[in-house]
């Protein structure tokens, strides 16, 4: 490459007008013989390392000739242009250019495809099974039985009807009734004690017979020593009666109140249900 007349030290004066990529005036990149660069062009990697080569062989100062290339924008561009290293990246480059109406389609489908596999994973997921209490190892048969129903004699139709519902489901609860399950002979006090230590729940069905039944009282006070924190054993069937004269000794537990006595049946049923599932996960916690 030859050098063109009229340089004045690493210089050389304009030989034609300003152009694009001049840095000071009279002072033109054509020194070398190159043509005043067009905001297209773009100077591939191997001819500028050849530049640079013959700049450093002929003993010019670089720095003059690297700002101006760098003001002609080549350095920029030659940056900033893509390159596509196989044909994967070209297709991605394509399609990531599409319309927007396509790339908004495919974040739909990849946010309900996401949506579709979480639901999917959810879905897989195993739910936790609820222990069974009929399990032969279960600590449901440690004791004799499952409910006590604490009521007042003039109350026995109702309380009748709520043992046979308890009996008749698939758990076949195992329910203490007081004038069917009473040894013969045997004190009263010590029947309605160990009625109350040899069963899991107690159903006190709170009636005005219930209020003036002083036997109906003890038993009362008999579960709540057993089981002072009243931790679902404990369940206050309320029936005929206000709620102000519902017994202050219950007031930290909430009852079931009979307007309909299928509800209610229900749900002393799912009372005595929930416990027993927590007796049986408890024991297996333990047990682990």
């Amino acid at each position: 490459m030859m050098l063109k007349h009229g340089m004045v030290g690493n210089r050389q004066e304009c030989q034609g007008r300003p152009h694009q990529g001049c840095t000071s005036p009279g002072i033109t990149c054509t020194a070398f013989g190159l043509p005043a660069p067009s905001p297209s062009l773009v100077i591939p990697t191997s001819l500028l390392h050849r530049i640079l080569s013959l700049l450093m062989g002929m003993r010019v100062s670089p720095p003059y000739y690297l700002s101006a290339l760098l003001a002609a924008g080549w350095f920029r561009r030659l940056l900033h242009k893509p390159k596509p290293s196989s044909v994967e990246s070209l297709k991605s480059s394509h399609s990531a250019s599409s319309s927007p109406s396509s790339s908004s389609s495919s974040a739909k489908s990849s946010s309900s495809s996401s949506g579709m596999s979480l639901a999917t994973s959810s879905i897989s997921l195993s739910p936790v099974s609820a222990p069974d209490i009929s399990a032969s190892d279960s600590p449901r048969w440690d004791k004799s039985y499952d409910v006590c129903i604490c009521h007042s004699e003039g109350d026995m139709e109702l309380v009748e009807e709520l043992v046979s519902y308890l009996e008749g489901q698939p758990e076949s609860f195992r329910c203490f009734l007081q004038l069917r399950d009473a040894v013969a002979g045997s004190a009263v006090v010590t029947e309605l004690c160990d009625a109350v230590q040899n069963s899991h729940c107690w159903v006190m069905l709170i009636t005005p017979g219930f209020l003036q039944d002083p036997w109906c009282r003890y038993q009362m006070h008999q579960a709540l020593a057993e089981a002072p924190m009243a931790n679902g054993r404990t369940i206050p069937v309320l029936k005929d009666v206000d709620r102000k004269d519902y017994p202050r000794e219950l007031r930290n537990i909430y009852y079931i109140y009979m307007a309909l006595k299928e509800k209610s049946f229900r749900q002393i049923r799912d009372t005595v249900m929930r416990y027993l599932q927590e007796l049986c996960q408890s024991s297996t916690k333990r047990m682990e």
